[in-house]
């Protein structure tokens, strides 16, 4: 038993790896501008694309990466653990993406391209937001059977976004960021696990904050290339310059916020790591749309403060109260600025007016297209001749969907994750500890961390042990 409780992760990983070489082999192939048969140079997409998805790629596996590596006995798990998840999403998205958008049971295999590549990496960020609410708490079992799960309830909730309510969201803030935050709290709660009041080992020291802040820093600097990587044109140019404002006034929002919040007036390293980030996410709906620089200002700013509020009193209202253990704080970075980001969406589409937008007005909103123009296809949606008013009730309506599935999926998985075999973390010693799964560096192995936790005593005791 031993021996396969061991073994029980990288079997897994070799199982799901045979079998998406499998079902590639079988069932995918290139896109026609990839295909060595094509002569169109000019319609290869690589030069539009790539440099944005390198940004997001960036994103995924160092933003994401060290920003978790704040927890002081966990660092290899968050950048190692990441990096893994990642990876394995990246794979699992395309053939779950490509199930759904292509006619495999009718013969048909599903492109690979790198626009698929890029919605690959917003279907690995998902699951990586929740990975943060669970962090130092799961065994690397039970996050990729998540990330297994996760990903088919994402996708769905995009494709029933997009597809059927036709409610855009050019940054993914509702389809990413509110779905991957939810479900993580959602699997969180479920998972509640009382040890984690008792342990020591939740917390930073000095060198462990920079780290992160590594990852704030990336992730402030690239999050631009995450709103706009998928848009063209103004759109895209505007979604740049929107990201780039918000994200500025978030920042300095934050640091005021976070010293007017604290008795001596001093920064907290969580709120710049944390909240300075919220802007992106907040303005990701709707960075596409012209909200003017001053309006993306505004809802950066309102961002910074509905997170840093988050940091310093939601949080520990939510574990203290609610029995619902949010480690990297989710909820305040990704969840409430995602609600917030959905929420401008819909006012936006509401506004939106044709002599505001011009032409635009059918490329943002394709549904708005005139129906008897329903022969012309926009994007990848017919026109329905929608007024403002009924768009932005569907933008309304897809972002309550994505909090509904998000969820009732996480509560689900949650109840699957607690079967033994998924290798469920209880022991205190177990928490928030690398040595659980990775071979660590002798000297930063001491005795108290060895012993302390097996003789279950509390910290009075190992403070005698020190003395």
């Amino acid at each position: 038993m031993v021996v396969a409780k061991r073994f029980k992760l990288p079997i897994f990983i070799l199982v799901a790896q045979l079998a998406f070489i499998l079902i590639f082999a079988f069932l995918a192939e290139y896109d026609g501008t990839a295909q060595p048969k094509n002569t169109d140079t000019l319609s290869a997409p690589v030069p539009q694309y790539y440099p944005m998805f390198q940004d997001v790629h960036v994103m995924m596996f160092i933003g994401f990466g060290f920003l978790m590596t704040f927890l002081k006995r966990y660092g290899f798990s968050a950048v190692g653990i990441n990096m893994l998840i990642a990876a394995f999403c990246l794979q699992w998205a395309t053939i779950v993406r490509g199930f759904i958008h292509s006619d495999i049971l009718g013969g048909e295999k599903f492109k690979v391209h790198i626009t698929e590549m890029l919605s690959a990496d917003f279907a690995a960020a998902t699951v990586l937001i929740s990975f943060g609410a669970l962090l130092g708490k799961t065994s690397p079992l039970q996050l990729l059977i998540m990330a297994t799960i996760e990903i088919i309830f994402a996708q769905i909730n995009e494709y029933i976004g997009v597809h059927i309510f036709h409610a855009v969201d050019i940054g993914e803030s509702m389809y990413v960021h509110v779905f991957g935050a939810y479900f993580g709290l959602a699997v969180a709660r479920v998972l509640f696990n009382e040890e984690v009041e008792s342990s020591n080992k939740e917390g930073s020291v000095y060198h462990s904050d920079i780290f992160a802040m590594i990852g704030t820093v990336f992730l402030w600097l690239y999050w631009p290339s995450f709103n706009g990587g998928a848009a063209e044109g103004d759109e895209q140019h505007r979604a740049v310059l929107n990201t780039y404002f918000s994200l500025a006034g978030c920042c300095i929002v934050t640091f005021a916020i976070s010293g007017l919040l604290d008795k001596k007036g001093k920064f907290d390293m969580v709120h710049v790591q944390n909240a300075t980030l919220a802007g992106g996410v907040a303005v990701g709906t709707c960075a596409n749309m012209p909200m003017e620089p001053w309006g993306a200002l505004v809802l950066g700013s309102v961002a910074a403060i509905i997170s840093v509020i988050g940091y310093k009193y939601i949080t520990p209202f939510l574990s203290s109260k609610l029995r619902l253990h949010d480690t990297c704080g989710v909820n305040n970075l990704h969840g409430m600025p995602g609600i917030l980001a959905g929420i401008a969406g819909a006012v936006m589409a509401a506004l939106a007016t044709q002599e505001k937008y011009g032409e635009s007005l059918s490329e943002v909103f394709p549904a708005r297209a005139p129906e008897a123009d329903n022969t012309t296809v926009v994007g990848a949606v017919t026109g329905q001749g929608r007024t403002a008013g009924s768009q932005g009730g569907y933008q309304a309506v897809a972002l309550i969907v994505s909090l509904g599935i998000a969820i009732v999926g996480g509560l689900l998985t949650g109840l699957l994750l607690k079967i033994p075999f998924c290798d469920n973390v209880r022991e205190r010693h177990a928490l928030f500890e690398d040595e659980e799964h990775w071979h660590v560096p002798e000297e930063e192995v001491t005795f108290l961390d060895r012993n302390y936790e097996h003789v279950n005593k509390n910290v009075d005791t190992k403070i005698r042990l020190l003395q």
